[in-house]
């Protein structure tokens, strides 16, 4: 998410009309800084954008990303509130992105200030909120709201995801010229063995080179390669099937760590990024 927000730092306005909240009319949308040391302690959220007309500032947004409900942000939240509303002197809203239902909930509660009638209702965006990009134009125009839908719904399964998928997949076959691509991204992320199978119904080879971007799959992948033996490779397919969550009986793992040959453990290296089964390693 945060990642999308710095190529693309106007994807927030989409996320913001999901959850009834508009900025005023701008020119630009930049990033803002997100070290919040007004203050002798140090403060910091996860990005800030700026959004100006005739370089003046207009509104600013905070964004969060909160994989769990964390109760010590309703003492820092209002912390980054203040010192950027103070700084760029303009309206400030705080968007807080969850990735489960519970977490948003939780982060959507109200913070009471202590002041008569303030009270800060963080404005709370989840999966469920991200729009559903299903025409290839529209995810060729804006690569970075298509591959968080691809990411959003692609875990989901079902006709709807398979749509979404098929969108994202066609649109970064063809670019528009200076578009950044975020396959590695999206394969890396849906990475489970649905959004596996459907993207070999959407006939999408998943490899290596795209897989790497997971620093865990890149570590083993470079044990084994550094290793330059079988028994390190070996280790390597383990590693991955074990992060991807492809259940591994006893057979199968002594047949992994068994094996001496170096082109056979390399072909499972490979498949160990896309299979959904142990099975279909060994096919």
């Amino acid at each position: 998410m945060i990642e999308l927000v710095r190529n693309r730092p106007s994807l927030v306005t989409a996320l913001l009309a999901r959850v009834d909240v508009d900025m005023p009319a701008f020119d630009e949308a930049l990033l803002g800084n997100c070290d919040f040391t007004d203050l002798p302690k140090e403060f910091r959220s996860d990005s800030v954008v700026v959004f100006r007309r005739n370089k003046e500032s207009v509104a600013s947004v905070i964004v969060e990303v909160q994989r769990k409900y964390d109760p010590h942000k309703q003492w820092s939240w209002p912390v980054y509130m203040a010192t950027l509303r103070a700084r760029e002197k303009c309206p400030v809203t705080l968007l807080v992105f969850c990735e489960t239902e519970e977490a948003a909930l939780a982060c959507a509660a109200p913070i009471h200030m202590g002041h008569p009638e303030w009270v800060l209702r963080p404005s709370v965006a989840a999966l469920r909120d991200v729009p559903r990009i299903t025409d290839v134009a529209e995810a060729r125009a804006n690569p970075e709201l298509a591959a968080l839908s691809a990411i959003a719904y692609g875990s989901l399964g079902g006709d709807e995801a398979l749509d979404v998928l098929r969108a994202w997949v066609d649109a970064d076959k063809q670019p528009l010229e200076g578009q950044p691509s975020y396959a590695a991204l999206v394969y890396t992320l849906l990475s489970g063995s649905d959004a596996v199978q459907m993207f070999k119904e959407l006939e999408v080879a998943v490899g290596i080179p795209d897989a790497m971007i997971n620093p865990i799959i890149r570590e083993a992948v470079e044990y084994g390669e550094a290793k330059g033996e079988a028994k390190g490779e070996a280790k390597a397919v383990l590693i991955i099937l074990r992060t991807r969550g492809i259940p591994l009986s006893h057979q199968a793992e002594e047949r992994v760590l068994t094996c001496t040959d170096q082109a056979t453990l390399e072909t499972w290296i490979d498949r160990a990024i896309k299979v959904t089964s142990v099975d279909e390693l060994f096919d």
